[in-house]
């Protein structure tokens, strides 16, 4: 027979599916390696989709989403944003994910280069490279709270460039852009003329700084925001999320999502639809939770003398293992063989984040807490002498 497609074959698999694998069959592993809310959707949500199924909402929508669920988004984002958004900018995708994928393979040719976060979420290391592009790796500097390190972008730039992914809130880092580092990112991609996408799903969870979208700042339709339903809402399950472009560039996008999914299901979008126009004390309970999960957690680990990035933003963080001796292996495998506990490995999130780990803050609060006491123990026992 044929082979198979190499690029696709050759993929690198995310390093955190790698160890929930390895863990699905492990006893009492406590798992902190998912970016998961361990909340259901909240019941208004819920009760609204049972609705929309009585109602007949059972149907394939326009490619772009439901005109009702876009109305909705526009509203929240003049409310929350200031932004004035019409609804022929804003597409409705299977999950945030599938924003990000339609989007590039809407700006981007095969061959050239898409400049990616390090460290970043590795699916956009295997979106760019599924489609044959090209993904360049630009630093974030983890003691500046993981902003971009503006020298380094320079240097990864070249002629071949077509787009610059930025994400805040961060994942896997909790970083959160200010405006100056966000002014500066556009002055950037102005001067090399690239298209700006940016990965804005944890927009409503932010502790000490405020979400500040790129969207506001956009003088030149270079800038693609894309949302999601998944963490704000705890609707990981319902696969809604949207794209905000200029009309032309969205256009392209519903058009791709044809052959990629056709739409969204229907009944997700109505549930969306409700999530994103009713009051929003879901979002800011949560936020407040996992707020007061990532202070005990810091606390824990700054008790034990081991040094974390404590995020702003998300429901990550991020622990210096660069002490800690594994013989070699895996740090976050060593730590779930020994100590029962799934993080995620640093190295697939890039280089900068190799001899680090990261937990998710969205795990409930005597298990997330016992997962940090046995990291703490884990690495004073393994600390390199």
């Amino acid at each position: 027979m044929k082979a198979l497609s190499e690029t696709r074959s050759a993929l690198p698999r995310s390093g955190i599916r790698e160890i929930m694998d390895y863990s699905a069959n492990m006893p009492d592993v406590i798992h902190l390696e998912v970016g998961e809310p361990n909340v259901n959707t909240p019941l208004h949500i819920r009760e609204a989709a049972f609705s929309a199924m009585n109602d007949g909402f059972t149907h394939y929508t326009p490619n772009a989403g439901l005109l009702s669920l876009r109305e909705a988004i526009s509203g929240h984002l003049e409310r929350q944003y200031a932004l004035r958004v019409k609804a022929d900018q804003i597409v409705v995708t299977a999950g945030a994910v599938n924003a990000l994928a339609a989007t590039v393979l809407s700006l981007v040719e095969s061959g050239e280069e898409v400049l990616i976060p390090d460290p970043g979420w590795p699916n956009y290391e295997q979106i760019i490279l599924s489609q044959e592009s090209i993904p360049k790796r630009y630093k974030l500097s983890p003691d500046a709270g993981f902003v971009p390190d503006m020298a380094d972008l320079e240097h990864a730039v070249t002629p071949n460039t077509k787009a610059i992914i930025i994400n805040s809130p961060g994942n896997p880092t909790g970083g959160v852009l200010r405006e100056e580092n966000i002014k500066e990112l556009l002055a950037f991609a102005s001067r090399h003329d690239l298209y700006v996408i940016s990965d804005e799903v944890y927009d409503g969870i932010v502790f000490e700084e405020k979400h500040i979208s790129p969207l506001s700042y956009d003088t030149e339709g270079r800038v693609i925001s894309v949302f999601g339903f998944s963490k704000n809402y705890a609707m990981t399950g319902w696969r809604v999320g949207y794209a905000v472009a200029p009309q032309r560039i969205a256009a392209i996008i519903s058009k791709v999502l044809e052959p990629l999914i056709s739409c969204a299901s229907s009944v997700s979008q109505k549930a969306a639809e409700t999530a994103i126009s009713s009051p929003q004390d879901f979002v800011r309970e949560m936020c407040g939770v996992y707020k007061a999960r990532r202070d005990h957690s810091y606390k824990l680990l700054e008790e034990a003398g081991i040094k974390a990035f404590k995020p702003k933003g998300a429901f990550y963080m991020m622990i210096d293992f660069s002490d800690v001796e594994t013989n070699g292996e895996n740090p976050a495998l060593a730590l779930l063989k020994e100590s029962g506990v799934a993080v995620a490995p640093g190295a697939t999130f890039g280089s900068t984040a190799k001899q680090m780990i990261r937990i998710s803050l969205a795990t409930e609060d005597s298990k997330l807490f016992e997962g940090v006491r046995r990291i703490c123990d884990f690495a004073r026992k393994h600390k390199r002498k």
